[in-house]
């Protein structure tokens, strides 16, 4: 028994002493290889960088592939990322024990976490799949993570996996997207990457909005219908024509019009994600492009109050403008200021935002809408707006009585009424925006009798009128007045302002 516990110390002893050894022998080979490649000459390093390459290949038989979320110094799309990305959430639900899960008003979507390993399996051959992160080690501006998808498998299934497999992969990847497809919201104007140059955030586009719900004029809501159905079935017509993919629309008229929903319901009309660019955030033009070639295909790209965003207009100067700037020098002090102020908040020039309308850059990407949105529309430069970059001009006026009707269906699930005739006549003779009109349809309190909203509606409706009338009778007075020729009446307690000291002195005796 002693024997054997000697024995076994002496065992004991001895690993140890060849655990030492070994310990100390990697740490002579790493200090020396140190050496080596600090004072070795650069060709020698290239023959041992290539020997250790060829090492590698002997000794490793597997080969790695990697997808990356985007791809180039633009930062493109990669629509092969987000189709490995569809693939593999299926499968990842069933085999990975590590999970992110994001909600939807559905369902539950479930994607593999980061370094988690996902076996797949094609025609008896085993691939694996992870999720990777590039971390930059300096924290500069333009420097953030590069995630992308590893996919690693033997070296003998090299042609199996290009030709038949990655296909396979991206076929039923589009076809997942197709069948259960999360559309999305972007901007660059917040979120986890707000501060990085040419990057969008994003959010989950849920907006309700259709053209059933919308409300206008039926006519020229079949027109836009027709419109967009003739665009997104004619990729070979643009093809044969020489132009990009894409098609301009300029929507106009007072605030309340129904502006963005029209925007909601033609995202949802052609199954598009949207791109909200906030120009205040960007910074240059070539931020500008960096955006525009982030964009993916089949996508609605919106510029909301396009004459708030950006100081577009006045850019061309007359010569009537020119001359009267250089007469007045304190106005000319006050501009530089105002301008050199704008200047440090973007650098983009109306140049820029054309080319990304119509240039060069937007032949990048394909199948997109592009919107602007306006209160004033006379602000706009015409050659932003010009026929061939805004296709088509929609004008969204006032509430008409067919918009009406859409509202009182949407708000109160009435198709007719007998208070619907005198409606009518109210609003052939007033001005109201449809967000005016909903908000007194909309019941106050719950479970609010239609026919209360209704009258609340007529009275609102009223006085409106009411309002339009005492203001034209007011104009009409101001007119009469001015083209008369004569002074408003004096009130008691008004003064007399002359120039005349003799005047003053007569006013100061009386």
């Amino acid at each position: 028994m002693k024997k054997q516990k000697k024995n076994s110390t002496t065992m004991n002893k001895t690993m140890g002493e060849i655990w030492s050894l070994f310990g100390s022998k990697i740490a002579s080979i790493l200090v020396m290889w140190a050496m080596i490649e600090r004072y070795m000459p650069r060709y020698f390093r290239a023959l041992t960088d290539r020997f250790s390459q060829k090492l590698d290949k002997l000794l490793n038989p597997y080969i790695e592939i990697k997808f990356f979320e985007y791809s180039g110094n633009y930062m493109r799309s990669n629509d092969a990322f987000s189709a490995i990305e569809n693939y593999l959430s299926s499968k990842s639900a069933a085999q990975a024990r590590k999970l992110t899960c994001s909600a939807t008003r559905n369902s539950l979507v479930l994607k593999v976490d980061d370094y988690e390993e996902v076996i797949d399996e094609l025609k008896g051959v085993k691939l694996a799949w992870s999720l990777r992160k590039i971390v930059p080690v300096d924290k500069s501006f333009s420097s953030f993570e590069k995630i992308y998808y590893r996919l690693t498998f033997h070296g003998r299934h090299r042609k199996f996996v290009t030709k038949t497999y990655l296909k396979y992969v991206l076929d039923e990847g589009k076809a997942i997207s197709m069948g259960k497809r999360q559309r999305k919201l972007y901007t660059n104007g917040g979120g986890e990457y707000s501060d990085k140059i040419g990057k969008w955030s994003h959010v989950i586009f849920e907006h309700p909005a259709t053209f059933e719900t919308v409300a206008m004029d039926p006519e020229k809501k079949k027109e836009i219908i027709d419109d967009l159905n003739t665009f997104k079935n004619s990729k070979e017509y643009y093809a044969k024509i020489g132009k990009p993919w894409k098609r301009g629309y300029l929507l106009f008229g007072p605030p309340g019009t129904g502006k963005s929903t029209l925007i909601a319901a033609i995202a949802n009309f052609l199954s598009y994600d949207v791109y909200d660019i906030e120009l205040t955030a960007v910074k240059s033009n070539a931020e500008l492009r960096k955006l525009l070639t982030g964009i993916s295909s089949r996508s609605v790209v919106v510029i909301e109050d396009i004459d708030c965003s950006l100081k577009l207009t006045g850019q061309r100067k007359t010569e009537n403008e020119k001359d009267e700037t250089e007469d007045g020098a304190v106005g000319v002090v006050k501009k530089q200021v105002e301008e050199s102020k704008e200047e440090k908040k973007t650098q983009v020039t109306l140049s820029g935002l054309l080319n990304f309308i119509d240039g060069i850059w937007s032949a990048s990407g394909g199948e997109r809408v592009i919107i602007f949105t306006t209160n004033y529309v006379e602000k706009l430069d015409q050659a932003l707006i010009r026929r061939g970059r805004m296709d088509k001009h929609i004008e969204l006026s006032y509430c008409g009585f067919e918009g009406f009707k859409v509202l009182a269906r949407n708000y109160l699930n009435l198709e007719s009424h007998q208070g619907f005739e005198e409606i009518r006549g109210l609003l052939e003779e007033t001005k109201v925006t449809p967000a005016d009109i909903a908000e007194n349809l909309m019941p106050k309190v719950g479970n609010e009798d239609p026919e209360r909203c209704l009258e609340r509606l007529i009275q609102a409706l009223k006085n409106s009128k009411e309002e339009a009338t005492k203001k034209i009778e007011k104009e009409k007075e101001t007119a009469t007045i001015e083209s008369s020729g004569e002074d408003s009446p004096m009130e008691i307690g008004d003064e007399v302002k002359t120039s005349d000291p003799k005047m003053k002195n007569k006013k100061k005796d009386a």
